[in-house]
């Protein structure tokens, strides 16, 4: 009986043994769930941090992007006003004259040139007249070229003046053509535009302006020289008697 007793109260420590042993299982198991459910925490903290730091990378790059379209725009803008400073610039009142003039006279050039082609007698004459054709044409293209760059508005016709001399020139033929129109195209008007050249380097304001008078100037110079060699110039007739 003893013995059953002494036997009975073993099993009943070893029960309570158990139960305490158990219970600090599932106490030790209780922190470790805590623990990870720190951990997942963390680790969506850490989620988190990556999200703000994704907003912040993103604000960067919205930010570079906006920089990036600011000086695009800024970039365009400088080209605009570079591109008007180099077509646009508004000529003097002084300038414009300039490119009117030289449009005019060589209007009134080319129209004597043709003149000469189809009224002249002398073949020296008829070939003065093509290279004016030549010549004044080229040059009236590089006056209108850079007059519309720069906004000004040319002339389309000669003046009254070369007009009422070109329709004297037509009433006329043979010898007394060439002798009028060497005189008066050939030889007076070269005089006249060339010495409006010489003036206006001198004048002109704007380089590229100054810069077509000056390349003008040397071809309307030998223009003249040609045409007080011309023997009609000298003589008034085509034969040179």
């Amino acid at each position: 009986m003893q013995k059953n007793k002494s036997l009975k109260a073993l099993l009943a420590v070893l029960a309570v043994a158990a139960m305490f042993s158990a219970v600090g299982v599932q106490a030790q198991t209780t922190p470790s769930v805590a623990q990870t459910g720190t951990q997942s925490q963390g680790k969506a903290n850490t989620s988190g941090k990556t999200v703000t730091d994704g907003t912040i990378d993103n604000s960067n790059s919205a930010g570079m992007e906006n920089r990036s379209q600011a000086a695009g725009a800024s970039g365009a803008a400088g080209q605009t006003a570079a591109g008007g400073a180099a077509t646009g610039a508004k000529l003097s009142s002084g300038d414009q004259q300039i490119l009117k003039d030289m449009a005019i006279a060589n209007m009134s050039e080319i129209e004597g040139g043709k003149l000469a082609q189809s009224k002249g007698q002398s073949a020296e004459v008829k070939a003065f007249g093509q290279q004016m054709i030549d010549d004044h044409t080229q040059n009236l293209n590089e006056v209108k070229t850079l007059a519309q760059a720069r906004g000004v508005t040319l002339p389309t016709e000669p003046d009254a003046k070369h007009k009422a001399m070109a329709a004297k020139l037509e009433k006329m033929s043979g010898d007394a053509f060439d002798k009028a129109y060497m005189k008066q195209a050939g030889v007076q008007d070269h005089k006249t535009v060339h010495a409006k050249l010489v003036s206006a380097s001198k004048k002109a304001k704007d380089p590229e302006v100054k810069a077509l008078v000056d390349k003008t100037e040397p071809v309307v110079a030998q223009h003249l020289k040609s045409a007080e060699q011309m023997p009609s110039a000298k003589s008034g007739t085509a034969s040179g008697k």
